[in-house]
């Protein structure tokens, strides 16, 4: 049976294929709600005071808050340089994964293109930032490990698990966002009262779960290949 899609209505976007064009709407909203958040900071008699009420600056300032310290649990004070990049990979991957449970729409982390394409981001950003915090020869020295006359074997096993990391991030998110939004859509479509409102609240959950493990795990590999440079530095 084929399921009902919001995309498919509108005229020229119903040409691409759903999971771009609500990641593209996602990616849009978020670059709307921080525009407003800094337009309400900028507009603020005195910044280090929150807004009345709660506004879009307020709601970003206690998600920034809570996110710093979870870099920082992971890489250290010198950490927080990393964080406007896996903040927004989580709340982007957060948005994806809660318009799967909104019907007609089609969320962008269950097609195994968009997460292999944050994985392999992933995986760029953590390689980019231990060659620029170690150089290229000591990041590839330290592949090698600290016993030298092994290290013909551990370097290809430390590269092999390197280039898969990506790949696992990616099967990892792909593989519980389907599966999560498969069982909701069949048990909303065999109990259509009561018990869909269970497995709503399960989804919310796991949606949240998954951004968050996608981001931890990416942190943990940034933490693996800059060393302690950082916090030495710091």
């Amino acid at each position: 049976m084929e399921h009902f899609s919001w995309v498919s209505l509108i005229p020229v976007v119903n040409r691409l294929p759903d999971h771009t064009v609500v990641a593209a709407v996602v990616a849009i909203g978020l670059i709307a709600w921080a525009f407003v958040a800094r337009r309400q900071l900028a507009a603020a008699a005195d910044p280090v005071v929150p807004d009345d009420g709660l506004t879009a600056r307020n709601i970003l300032e206690t998600f920034v808050e809570n996110f710093v310290q979870t870099v920082e649990g992971v890489l250290g004070r010198g950490g927080r340089k990393y964080v406007h990049v896996y903040g927004a990979f989580f709340l982007f991957i957060l948005a994806a994964n809660l318009t799967g449970l909104l019907p007609g729409l089609s969320p962008p982390t269950g097609n195994f293109n968009v997460t292999l394409g944050l994985g392999l981001s992933s995986f760029v950003l953590f390689v980019s930032y231990g060659i620029r915090a170690n150089g290229l020869g000591n990041f590839l020295k330290h592949m090698v490990g600290p016993i030298w006359w092994i290290g013909w074997l551990m370097f290809p096993l430390e590269l092999i698990d390197m280039c898969v990391r990506p790949f696992s991030l990616a099967l990892r998110l792909f593989g519980n966002m389907t599966g999560d939004h498969l069982v909701l859509g069949i048990f909303t479509q065999l109990t259509k009262f009561g018990i869909p409102v269970v497995f709503y609240l399960l989804g919310w959950f796991v949606c949240i779960v998954q951004a968050f493990v996608f981001t931890l795990l990416s942190l943990v590999y940034v933490a693996l290949a800059v060393g302690n440079h950082e916090e030495e530095h710091h």
